[in-house]
């Protein structure tokens, strides 16, 4: 159930309910009262999930259990990341913004990155592999991947350098077991943390409709590539504030069925 109620700086005030093990809990954005799309509408989704996210740790922590996630852990970063396309349209407006040399370094880590790819016949598999099907062949690709260890671009000194705008997915993988795990899950078993939500799911989905494919993301590593199409995805999915949300939260919620990634 959504309820607005207006504020003086041209925005509005949107609650409305979701159910955590079964428990519903309160959330609430402040958007826009006019025209707006869904990549302009990122932050409120970050704000959001990290909500989500510290009601989920607090029900870990209950439980007696805590999150093995640290800043200056970077294993996760050497996973493959499928970025929606509307986050890819916000990271690439953010890298225009950083001075020209600034922006020459991370082009550098980005082709670096896919050069060791290639080098190991990744590649073909990354672009055709469909890296979140619940198939044996999708978890050989991620495990593949994540044993050429070719750290995120955005990685520095193990910790992530874009942490306030980084992508939802990256946001919800969380564990309790040790985070060495996470360096080499096929022979140590990581403990995941259950959502009952994935904001970044619902995300691609969106844009899966916008792109009229099976997708709606792209890999991380071919964020520099993306940018020269000059795609603009959010504008596919513009309204008043209110509705960009509602559109997002009714594929929230419709999706709510997907397993957690093993």
């Amino acid at each position: 159930m959504l309820t607005m109620s207006a504020s003086p700086t041209e925005t509005i005030r949107i609650d409305f309910t979701l159910a955590i093990n079964g428990e519903p809990l309160a959330m609430a954005a402040e958007v826009p009262t006019g025209p707006t799309n869904l990549t302009q509408l990122l932050p409120v989704l970050n704000s959001l999930e990290d909500a989500l996210l510290a009601e989920v740790v607090s029900h870990v922590q209950a439980e007696g259990r805590s999150i093995s996630c640290r800043a200056g852990c970077g294993a996760c970063c050497r996973q493959m990341v499928p970025l929606s396309i509307f986050e890819a349209e916000a990271l690439s407006n953010w890298i225009s913004t950083l001075p020209e040399d600034r922006q020459q370094a991370l082009a550098a880590r980005f082709d670096q990155s896919l050069r060791q790819l290639a080098a190991a016949g990744l590649i073909d598999r990354i672009v055709h592999g469909d890296w979140l099907a619940d198939t044996d062949s999708a978890r050989q690709l991620a495990l593949d991947y994540l044993y050429q260890r070719v750290p995120c671009p955005f990685l520095e000194d193990e910790s992530c350098s874009i942490h306030p705008i980084r992508p939802l997915i990256c946001r919800e993988y969380l564990v309790t077991s040790d985070p060495a795990h996470c360096a080499d899950p096929a022979r140590l078993q990581t403990e995941p943390v259950h959502l009952p939500f994935h904001m970044s799911r619902a995300l691609s989905r969106i844009g899966a409709l916008v792109e009229g494919t099976q997708r709606g993301w792209i890999p991380l590593l071919f964020l520099f590539a993306w940018r020269k199409s000059g795609a603009r995805p959010g504008e596919a999915v513009s309204d008043i504030g209110p509705k960009v949300l509602y559109l997002f939260v009714q594929q929230l919620v419709r999706g709510n069925n997907f397993p957690d990634p093993a």
